[in-house]
C-alpha cells in the first residue's frame, strides 16, 4: 500500500510541476505572483513563530490582551490587514525584537544611469 501512495504523490508532484512551469511562463503571473507572494507567507511565519515559542494561540491573546479569535485572524492565510503596530505588539508578545526590512527596486532607466555613474567615477 505504501507504494500505491508514494506513486500518488509522485503523479501529483509532477502535476504541479507541470502546472507551475506553464503558469510562470507568463510574465504577467510571474509579476502577480510576486507581488502577492510575501503577503501570503506572513501569516505562516506569524503562526510559525508562534509554535516555535510554544504558545496556543489563547496564551498569545493573554499577553497581547486581545481574544483568541483575533489571534487567528492575524494568522489566517491571506489576511492582509496588518499595522505595524499590530506586528510590533505579536512579535514582541512572542519574546522577539521586531525590525522592519524593505527592499527597493530601481527602474530599469535609474539602474542604467547608475551603473554609468560608477563606471565614470573610477
Amino acid at each position: 500500500m505504501k507504494e500505491i501512495k508514494k506513486y500518488k504523490i509522485t503523479e501529483g508532484q509532477k502535476a504541479y510541476e507541470d502546472w507551475r512551469k506553464e503558469f510562470f511562463s507568463k510574465a504577467e503571473n510571474r509579476a502577480i505572483y510576486e507581488q502577492e507572494a510575501p503577503k501570503m507567507d506572513l501569516w505562516l511565519q506569524l503562526a510559525e513563530a508562534r509554535l516555535a515559542a510554544g504558545l496556543t494561540q489563547a496564551e498569545l491573546a493573554e499577553r497581547l490582551g486581545v481574544s483568541q479569535a483575533q489571534v487567528a485572524r492575524i494568522e489566517k492565510r491571506g489576511y492582509d490587514a496588518y499595522t505595524l503596530n499590530t506586528l510590533r505588539r505579536y512579535v514582541q508578545a512572542l519574546g522577539g525584537k521586531f525590525s522592519l526590512e524593505m527592499a527597493v527596486r530601481q527602474r530599469d532607466s535609474e539602474q542604467a544611469s547608475s551603473r554609468e555613474k560608477v563606471a565614470s567615477s573610477r
